[in-house]
């Protein structure tokens, strides 16, 4: 991981096209802008980690429920 200290309004370069800029600096919160072509995602990593974590659980339900139909089959 490569960590950088930066200033309001100075800015990082990823590669030629995507710029990340420090906008505010206030009471331990930094906002951030980024400037990325629209084909590029940008997601905050706590939303991947629920979505993550929402599909986890509903496939270990969906296994329950499968199972469940399967033994209901070989009992008749």
């Amino acid at each position: 991981m490569l960590v950088l200290a930066r200033k309001v309004e100075e800015s990082i370069m990823i590669g030629d096209d995507i710029t990340i800029k420090v906008i505010s600096m206030d009471k331990g919160m930094v906002k951030i802008g980024i400037d990325a072509p629209k084909n590029v995602s940008i997601l905050r990593s706590e939303l991947v980690e629920d979505v993550k974590d929402s599909n986890i659980a509903a496939s270990k339900g969906s296994e329950i429920q499968n199972i469940d139909k399967l033994t209901k089959m070989l009992k008749k």
